[in-house]
C-alpha cells in the first residue's frame, strides 16, 4: 500500500481539498477554503500547514470567531448547501466564541465545518493555557460546548483517527436530512504528529445527492387528498431552494391554481409577481396567506420545519377538517402537527405528483379570491412603503425606497429583530436567493458577517445587509474582512435607539416597556431612563476603513443608495427610523410565556387572553 508521511494538520488540509459534491450529473468542489484566527491551539499546526502545504485552500482571516462561522453559515445557504467553509480557532475562548454561529448553522440545517484546536491529547504539559479542569471528567475541554448544537463531534486523539473521523464528518456535511455544523476538536500535539496515510485516502472523493423519489403509496395518497381538497394551500419552505425544485414550485402551483405561502427560508422561491404567490405565512406573514390558511381544508407543505413562527404557534390552519401533507426529505419534519409524510426529494415529488394529477385545477371562484386578496393585500403593502410619519422616519417607507431601488441581481440580507418581520410581510422578491433572511435562530450579530459570506457566493449583484442598531452593536467585525478582502457590502443601519422589536413585544402583554431602550442611566431613578445614547456610527464605520453615509430623510437615503451602489468599497447607510413605524401582525397569533401572577392588570389580561387563545390551538 502506498503511504504519505504528514501531520494531522497537513493530512487534514490534504482531505478537505479532494471532496467533491454532485447532484444531477453536476459536480463541483465542496470545500472553497479556510476562515480562521490563529492562536496557541492552531497556528502551528493548522497554521503551518496551511503556510507551507499544498493544499490549495485558501485562508481568509476572520476577525470575530462567531462571525467568521455566520460568514461561512451564510455562504453554504447561499449556495444551496453545494459548497462551504471550513473555520478554525484556537482552544479555550477562540473554540467557545463559535458555539453560537454553530447552532445558527445547525437550527437552519446548514453545513459548516469546525476545526477548533484542542488541550493536549498527551496530557504533558496540562493544565496549558485557556485549558478547563473538571475534576470528575478529565478530558472535557472548552470544546465540549460544541456537542449540543454540532450534528457532528469528534475529537482527534491520534493522527490515524483523522480517517474515520473526516469520513463521518463529510457524510453528515452533505447529508440533506443531517447536515448542520460538524466539529473535530484538534488537539494541539496530535495536529502536529506524523503518520504514514495511505495515499487513497487523498483520491478525489465525489459525495453524491442522490434524489429520492416519491413511492407509489404516498403519491397515491398525496393525489387523492390534492384532488378532494377545494381550498388548498402549499408551504414552501427552505427545503425548495436546497433541492433546486424552484421552477418546478412555479410551473406546479400556476398549473393547478394553488396558492403558495412562503417561509422566511422558502421566500424568494416564486417571484413576488407570480399570481399564485401570496407572500409569507404566519406570524410574520401577509393578511391574504393567513386568511387562506385560516380556510384552508389541506396544507400541502413542501420542505419546511413548520416552526411555530410559520404555523401561528399551531393556531394557522382553523379548517375543522384540514388535513396537512407533507413533501419532505426528512421524516423528522413530515411528521410534523400529524401530517401524512410524503417522504422524497422536493424536486422529484413535485414532479411526480404534477405529472399524476393531470388536468386538475381548483375551482376558479377560489382562484378569483385569492386574486381579489392578492389585490387588496398589495395596496396595503404599497400604502406601508408610502406610509409618512410626523416625528421621523417610518421604517417600511425606508425598506419601499429599497425594494424599489434593488435590481433582480441583488440580494437582502437579515435575522433579528423587527427587519425580518416587514421583509417577510412586504418584501417583493424577483428571482430566487434574491432574498437571504435567518431565522431559525434569528440569531442578533448574524447581519453583517452573513452579508460578507453571501457576496462570496453571489458576485454578480450587490449585497444590501438590513441589521438594527441593536444587533449591530452586537456583531460587525467582518465589516472589516469586507473591507481587507475587497468584497462590497452595502449595510444599511436603521437606528432606532434600542432593542424595540423586543419592546413592542413586551408592551403587547401588559408591559410598559422596560430595559430595552439605549438610554443612560438616570441617577435618580436608578434606571435607564436618561438621555438617549449618541453613537457616531458613521464615524466608526469610516474609522474601520469603510465609506459611511448618515441619511438625516429619505431624501438623503436615495441619494445614499446612488453614491453607495457607486463606491468600490463596503458602504454603511446610518438613517435613524421611529421605534414604532415597523408593521404589525396580519390575522395571527404567537404564544410567549406571560406571567399567571403579576401586580399589573395589562399583565394579567394578556395571560387571561393567552389561555383562551391556547384551548383554540392544536397541541402537537
Amino acid at each position: 500500500m502506498s503511504t504519505v508521511r504528514l501531520t494531522m494538520a497537513q493530512a487534514l488540509l490534504k482531505f478537505i481539498a479532494s471532496q467533491w459534491i454532485e447532484i444531477d450529473g453536476v459536480s463541483q468542489r465542496f470545500v472553497s477554503g479556510i476562515i480562521g484566527i490563529f492562536g496557541h491551539g492552531n497556528v502551528t499546526g493548522l497554521g503551518e500547514a496551511l503556510e507551507y502545504g499544498d493544499s490549495g485552500l485558501n485562508f481568509m482571516q476572520g476577525h470575530n470567531e462567531q462571525g467568521m462561522v455566520h460568514m461561512a453559515t451564510a455562504y453554504a445557504k447561499q449556495k444551496n448547501r453545494l459548497a462551504i467553509f471550513a473555520c478554525t480557532t484556537s482552544i479555550g475562548p477562540g473554540a467557545t466564541n463559535m458555539v453560537t454561529a454553530a447552532a445558527t448553522a445547525t437550527a437552519n440545517r446548514i453545513p459548516v465545518l469546525l476545526l477548533p484546536g484542542d488541550i493536549f491529547a498527551s496530557r504533558q504539559p496540562d493544565p496549558v493555557l485557556q485549558q478547563l479542569e473538571d475534576p470528575s471528567h478529565y478530558p472535557l475541554s472548552a470544546n465540549d460546548c460544541l456537542r449540543p448544537v454540532s450534528r457532528y463531534w469528534d475529537r482527534i486523539n491520534r493522527p490515524e483517527q483523522l480517517m474515520t473521523a473526516c469520513l463521518n464528518a463529510f457524510r453528515v456535511l452533505t447529508d440533506p436530512i443531517d447536515c448542520g455544523a460538524v466539529t473535530l476538536c484538534l488537539p494541539q500535539d496530535v495536529q502536529a504528529e506524523a503518520y504514514d496515510y495511505p495515499t487513497t485516502f487523498f483520491q478525489k472523493r465525489t459525495w453524491f445527492l442522490d434524489r429520492r423519489d416519491l413511492s407509489a403509496r404516498a403519491l397515491a395518497v398525496a393525489v387523492a387528498a390534492i384532488k378532494a381538497a377545494k381550498q388548498p394551500l402549499i408551504i414552501a419552505g427552505g427545503g425548495v431552494h436546497y433541492s433546486l425544485a424552484c421552477e418546478n414550485l412555479s410551473i406546479f402551483a400556476d398549473q393547478f391554481g394553488i396558492p403558495v405561502a412562503l417561509t422566511q427560508a422558502g421566500k424568494s422561491a416564486l417571484a413576488s409577481s407570480h399570481r399564485m404567490n401570496v407572500g409569507g405565512l404566519g406570524v410574520t406573514g401577509s393578511q391574504v396567506a393567513n386568511k387562506l390558511a385560516a380556510q384552508a381544508d389541506l396544507i400541502f407543505a413542501v420542505g419546511t420545519r413548520l416552526q411555530d413562527f410559520t404555523t401561528a404557534s399551531k393556531s394557522a390552519f382553523q379548517h375543522p377538517k384540514v388535513k396537512i401533507l407533507h413533501l419532505n426529505i426528512s421524516a423528522f419534519d413530515g411528521y410534523k402537527m400529524g401530517a401524512k409524510l410524503l417522504q422524497a426529494d422536493a424536486k422529484l415529488g413535485l414532479q411526480a405528483i404534477h405529472k399524476a394529477l393531470g388536468s386538475d385545477t381548483t375551482d376558479q371562484h377560489y382562484q378569483q379570491q385569492i386574486a381579489q386578496w392578492n389585490q387588496e393585500w398589495q395596496q396595503e403593502v404599497d400604502r406601508l412603503y408610502t406610509a409618512e410619519i410626523g416625528d421621523g422616519n417610518s421604517q417600511t417607507r425606508v425598506l419601499g425606497i429599497l425594494n424599489d431601488f434593488v435590481s433582480a441581481q441583488d440580494v437582502v440580507v437579515g435575522a433579528a429583530g423587527s427587519l425580518p418581520g416587514d421583509l417577510h410581510r412586504l418584501w417583493r422578491n424577483k428571482t430566487p436567493k434574491d432574498y437571504h433572511v435567518e431565522y431559525a435562530y434569528s440569531c442578533m450579530g448574524y447581519e453583517v458577517a452573513a452579508g460578507l459570506g453571501v457576496k462570496l457566493a453571489h458576485a454578480q449583484g450587490e449585497v444590501y445587509v438590513l441589521v438594527g442598531d441593536g444587533s449591530y452593536l452586537m456583531l460587525h467585525s467582518e465589516l472589516l474582512t469586507s473591507i481587507q478582502e475587497g468584497h462590497k457590502i452595502s449595510i444599511i443601519l436603521f437606528n432606532n435607539h434600542g432593542y424595540h422589536c423586543i419592546k413592542n413585544l413586551q408592551q403587547s402583554q401588559g408591559s410598559r416597556g422596560y430595559g430595552n431602550e439605549f438610554r443612560y442611566r438616570n441617577k435618580a431613578s436608578q434606571h435607564l431612563q436618561g438621555e438617549t445614547l449618541g453613537i457616531n456610527f458613521v464615524q466608526y464605520a469610516r474609522a474601520l476603513g469603510a465609506n459611511a453615509i448618515l441619511a438625516n430623510d429619505t431624501t438623503e437615503f436615495k441619494q445614499a443608495l446612488e453614491d453607495a451602489k457607486q463606491s468600490s468599497i463596503s458602504t454603511l447607510i446610518e438613517i435613524p427610523v421611529n421605534a414604532n413605524s415597523m408593521s404589525a401582525a396580519y390575522e395571527s397569533w404567537w404564544r410567549v410565556a406571560v406571567a399567571e401572577v403579576s401586580p399589573a392588570n395589562k399583565v394579567k389580561q394578556a395571560y387571561q387572553a393567552m389561555e383562551k387563545q391556547i384551548k383554540q390551538v392544536k397541541p402537537y
